[in-house]
């Protein structure tokens, strides 16, 4: 005899297929849920700093924006300078030394004013990596807003123009020229903001606080601030730094003659602007700008950037391009020229380049 089977009905088919598919919903939607939760937490909160104007991480930024922003830092950074150097309550101290030897001052200016500056920047564009010479203190921190206004000056000579919030770092200098602004040589003194994208320099801002005075420029964008238009190849003014000035002079006579003249001047941001034309009653001319030791990206990134967008240069003593990416310092010292034959002058200073790594 056959063996017997069972055979479900219609109906006994349709009530087991309802269960599976319950079984399966519950275990769908368990899932869903928990990806969904996943999700929720991954998400940065909504108004958070990714989220804000100005910038996000994968994002875009506009330089004209960050043109303004980094003018009214530096402004605002001086503002602090000048009214700790007025009110005498520098606070000086030695912070370190130099490769040569020389003390490094710190003072109420230099903190006061990278802390405002610091705080605006990364403020308006949270997502930009900033690299400032002091140290942000963030048990100091400062809320300071930016209304998001652009100078009418810059909104006439600059269109936006949107680069990769990854792209770029923003160089800060919160008081160039420590040393003279303790010795109270005030001429010598600025505020510097900096901006590169991939390495390259292309905005710049230099700001005198004691006189008010700020030179700003864009590369491929536009300036406030002209080149010269009369500079001497034969016999140039060189413009050094007050304590290396009698290390260049010997070897700036001989290759460009006894008639040379070497103008020793503190700050960076001052001997670039000795390259313009700036009109400015204690801002001495220069026709070439000569470092020939270490140095400190923060000190020359913004008159890097000056000079770029003026047609000008700013290499190493060897003539080669410096990056604003990677370590703080310039191992190669640096030769500043504008309208004249940059190539030339570096073949004139071979032995300059080897006392740059000392």
């Amino acid at each position: 005899m056959a063996p017997m089977g069972i055979r479900l009905s219609p109906l006994g088919m349709a009530v087991f297929c309802l269960l599976g598919l319950g079984v399966l919903y519950h275990l769908y939607s368990g899932f869903l849920a928990g990806r969904f939760a996943f999700f929720m937490l991954s998400e940065p909160a909504a108004g958070g700093p990714e989220t804000s104007h100005g910038s996000a991480p994968g994002g875009a930024v506009d330089l004209r924006e960050l043109l303004a922003v980094s003018v009214l830092a530096a402004v605002r950074g001086g503002e602090e300078v000048k009214r700790v150097r007025e009110g005498n309550v520098l606070n000086a101290k030695a912070k370190g030394k130099t490769r040569e030897g020389a003390e490094e001052q710190l003072t109420t200016g230099d903190l006061l004013s990278n802390r405002r500056m610091f705080y605006l920047l990364k403020g308006a564009f949270p997502a930009v990596q900033i690299n400032s010479e002091e140290r942000v203190d963030t048990a100091d921190q400062e809320t300071v807003s930016w209304d998001r206004s652009i100078p009418e000056d810059i909104k006439q000579k600059i269109q936006p123009k949107e680069v990769p919030a990854e792209s770029v770092t923003v160089w800060i200098d919160p008081l160039d020229a420590t040393q003279e602004y303790t010795e109270d040589l005030r001429q010598y003194v600025t505020t510097m903001v900096c901006v590169a994208v991939n390495g390259k320099p292309v905005i710049g801002v230099i700001h005198k606080p004691f006189s008010s005075y700020t030179a700003w420029a864009m590369v491929d964008g536009g300036s406030n601030v002209k080149a010269r238009s009369s500079y001497n190849e034969k016999t140039p003014r060189i413009i050094v730094s007050r304590s290396h000035a009698g290390k260049v002079e010997q070897v700036a006579r001989q290759t460009f003659g006894n008639k040379t003249v070497i103008i020793p001047a503190g700050g960076a941001g001052y001997k670039v602007l000795a390259l313009l034309d700036v009109p400015e009653k204690n801002q001495e001319e220069a026709d070439v700008y000569i470092h020939v030791t270490y140095i400190k990206k923060w000190d020359i990134c913004a008159g890097n950037a000056v000079l770029r967008a003026l047609g000008g240069h700013m290499t190493t003593l060897t003539g080669e391009e410096i990056s604003y990416t990677g370590s703080d310092g310039n191992e190669g010292g640096l030769i500043a020229s504008i309208n004249m034959n940059h190539k030339a002058l570096i073949e004139k200073l071979p032995d300059l380049e080897k006392t740059s790594h000392k």
